[in-house]
Formats: structure tokens, sequence, C-alpha cells
């Protein structure tokens, strides 16, 4: 009996799958098919091109972000950071601060 509502289980999975990737593909081809062609001069596209663009979308942008995205990463990388203030000295800490202050990533003067 388990066995049979696993398989239920797999099947309606991969079927909602199956819908909404072309759900998607669809809606990829219909809004660059009415948009980009008048928008930017750009030709029209097939719906495997349109499955195409959602993939590459999807690994440029969205990526793997269910697994690095979901509350359970955030709360550790939270924890992880709380952890290494905790143990940074009170000049660890204004420099820390000073960094923030001065923008990511730019040359402190």
């Amino acid at each position: 009996m388990r066995a049979r509502w696993i398989v239920s289980m797999i099947v309606r999975v991969l079927l909602f799958a199956v819908i909404a990737i072309v759900l998607f593909g669809q809606a990829v081809l219909h809004l660059w098919n009415w948009l980009m062609p008048s928008l930017f001069g750009l030709h029209t596209i097939t719906y495997w091109q349109a499955l195409g663009l959602l993939a590459l979308s999807w690994l440029l942008f969205g990526g793997w972000r269910g697994v690095h995205g979901s509350p359970r990463h955030r709360e550790h990388w939270r924890r992880r950071m709380r952890q290494r203030w905790e143990h940074m000295t009170p000049e660890e800490r204004e420099k820390f601060r000073q960094g923030f202050r001065g923008g990511c990533g730019q040359a402190q003067a």
C-alpha cells in the first residue's frame, strides 16, 4: 500500500513538472514574440528556443536558489556570522564596521 502511494506521488510530481515546463515555455515564447520584435527589433523565436532561454535564465539568474536561498541556509549563515562576531576583538569589530561604512569592495584610503 505504501509503495503504491509513493509511485502515485512520483507520477503526480513528474506530471506537475512537465505541465509547469510546458506552461513556462509557452509564457516565455509568447512574451518574447510579443515584446522583443517591437521593442528591440529582434527576431521571433520557436518554442524550443524559448525553453532554451528559460533554462539559460534559470542557470544565470535563478540557479540553485532553492538550496542557497532557503531559510535554513540563511539561518546557518547568520549563526556562522554571529559566532565570528563573538570571537572578534573590539578592534576587529570596528575595522569590520568601517569596511561596511566605506562600501563593500571599495579600496579604503
